[in-house]
């Protein structure tokens, strides 16, 4: 079992490379080992490109060690055709002789069908390895299919005495920055490990933002703007072509390019993330403002919260949201303090 566990451990770490890349499927990893060696590893790179399992079966130099080998994999292999075939039939194919997977699947295309035939063919399988730490990895695919919505993340920046902006006056435009300008590197790179990034119309009104991840190496999430009469100037960062944007409104629906008007019935929280949903989007990053976060905390439409809290104060403002949890952890980023809560 410890040695399950570490081979496990391996899996998850692979996986984790393909973050950022891989939305809607899951991230998983794939190792291969023969006699206490590992042979072959692989990992889902590319959302459409081959899985895990594909990677470290093509991995292996001499394939006649397959059928004495045991695979062990981060998520229960699919069992049916999608963009590639699937891998359970892979795993039957090759003749392992012990397969070892972290946590089931609950995509109802695969939900257990995968081990099924893995076990029909006569192959020893053991699941629920490191399962907890295979479910947090896939935490937004698990949210999006279970939940069926997005998994949601809050994240703002607040003064030390609770502010999350000053009194805008005489059209006052631009961004007051609480947080230390290092920190917007980890900002970026939060962006980047969700499929999309979400604020209201003032947040592009006064900030003017890109809501990209131009700090790091990394894929820029779809960009959505919640703009029910198209107060936006067309001129805006958002309508830039560095990604795609969707604007939520009450006024049309339209394409031009890469920008997508999305016409909506009327824009409560909850229509907002049934939306998301059809629109298949798993993992969405709320950036603000103030109102429109406290709305997906009033209608507890949240999963996690990210709270940068700066080393600086206001002496009036705007007061940043409230949360009715406290947080699980913290810890300190250049002159910033990062608090980090889970809705459970």
């Amino acid at each position: 079992m410890e040695m399950d566990e570490f081979y496990m451990q391996r899996c998850i770490d692979l996986a984790r490379i393909g973050e950022g890349n891989v939305a809607p499927n899951p991230m998983v990893g794939a190792i291969i080992v023969c006699d206490g060696k590992v042979i072959g590893e692989g990992f889902h790179q590319k959302y459409g490109e081959a899985h895990a399992e594909v990677n470290a079966v093509n991995s292996v130099v001499d394939k006649s060690l397959l059928s004495k080998s045991t695979i062990y994999v981060s998520l229960e292999p699919c069992a049916h055709f999608g963009k590639t075939p699937p891998c359970a039939d892979l795993i039957v194919k090759s003749n392992f002789k012990r397969v070892v997977i972290g946590c089931f699947d609950s995509y109802v295309e695969v939900s257990g069908n995968g081990v099924q035939k893995i076990k029909d063919a006569g192959i020893e399988c053991e699941i629920g390895v490191l399962e907890n730490e295979c479910k947090e990895l896939n935490k937004r695919f698990f949210t999006f299919h279970d939940k069926k919505r997005p998994f949601i993340v809050l994240k703002w920046a607040q003064t030390k005495n609770g502010y999350f902006d000053e009194i805008r006056e005489d059209g006052k435009k631009g961004v007051n920055w609480i947080s230390a300008p290092e920190t917007k590197v980890l900002v970026h790179k939060w962006r980047s490990q969700e499929q999309a990034i979400l604020v209201g119309k003032n947040t592009v009104l006064v900030d003017n933002p890109s809501l990209t991840v131009r700090e790091i190496s990394g894929k820029n999430p779809t960009r959505i703007v919640l703009d029910s009469h198209l107060s936006i100037s067309q001129t805006a960062n958002v309508f830039n072509s560095e990604s795609e944007t969707l604007i939520f409104n009450l006024v049309k629906n339209e394409k031009n390019e890469n920008v997508t008007w999305i016409q909506m019935e009327d824009m409560m929280i909850e229509s907002i993330v049934k939306k998301l949903y059809d629109l298949q989007i798993q993992s969405v990053f709320i950036e603000g403002g103030a109102t429109i976060l406290q709305a997906f905390i009033d209608a507890n439409l949240w999963d996690e919260a990210k709270v940068i809290v700066g080393d600086s104060t206001f002496n009036d403002g705007i007061k940043a949201p409230v949360l009715p949890k406290t947080p699980f952890s913290n810890f300190c980023f250049f002159t910033d303090q990062i608090y980090n809560y889970k809705n459970i």
